[in-house]
């Protein structure tokens, strides 16, 4: 159980029977009267964000989440097929489970899935990624019109800013946490 004093930014709990995260938190202590805790929560099963303010004392309860290393085997329509690594049980994932993730997201490859209540509710991938580029635009020497990068669109589909001396065929690293290219990968 947790009471109001424990909120934070980043807590995972239960309130009115579903998952929240605390998105944003403030403490505010009024000249007299009780604390209030002003929280802005995610719903952790259908992404909805909300602000609410607690009064000291009121308690909240520990959701039921368990992750577990699972690898991606394929998508099929808009439902991603997940793999436990430990059992070989099958979970299928709607793209908004997915989110941003399937920007990077390649068969095989292993992540962590979040289960509320044993259903699965999102993923967490591996903070770098190794993409290879398949379309990018030819770098002339000199140009500097361009500026310093340009856009590859990736083997998953996704288009980022790389710089210029990159071309097709080259492996990238990329993180996954911001989308951004972090460098060239030696094959």
């Amino acid at each position: 159980m947790y009471e109001s004093s424990d909120l934070r930014k980043g807590l995972k709990i239960e309130y009115e029977g579903e998952p929240y995260l605390v998105v944003q938190f403030e403490f505010v202590k009024p000249g007299k009267g009780q604390a209030l805790y002003k929280c802005r929560l995610k719903n952790m099963l259908t992404g909805v964000q909300f602000d609410r303010t607690f009064r000291s004392g009121e308690k909240f309860g520990e959701p039921q989440l368990e992750e577990k290393e699972m690898e991606f085997l394929y998508k099929e329509g808009d439902k991603y097929c997940f793999m436990n690594t430990a059992n070989y049980e099958q979970e299928f994932l709607s793209e908004e489970q997915v989110g941003e993730a399937r920007n990077f997201l390649l068969e095989n490859t292993r992540c962590t899935v979040l289960f509320y209540r044993d259903r699965p509710i999102g993923i967490t991938l591996p903070t770098f990624m190794h993409l290879r580029i398949v379309k990018a635009d030819p770098w002339v020497k000199g140009d500097t019109a361009s500026g310093d990068s340009k856009p590859a669109t990736l083997e998953t589909g996704y288009v980022v800013q790389v710089p210029p001396f990159l071309e097709e065929g080259q492996l990238i690293k990329i993180d996954t946490r911001t989308g951004e290219y972090v460098e060239r990968v030696k094959e």
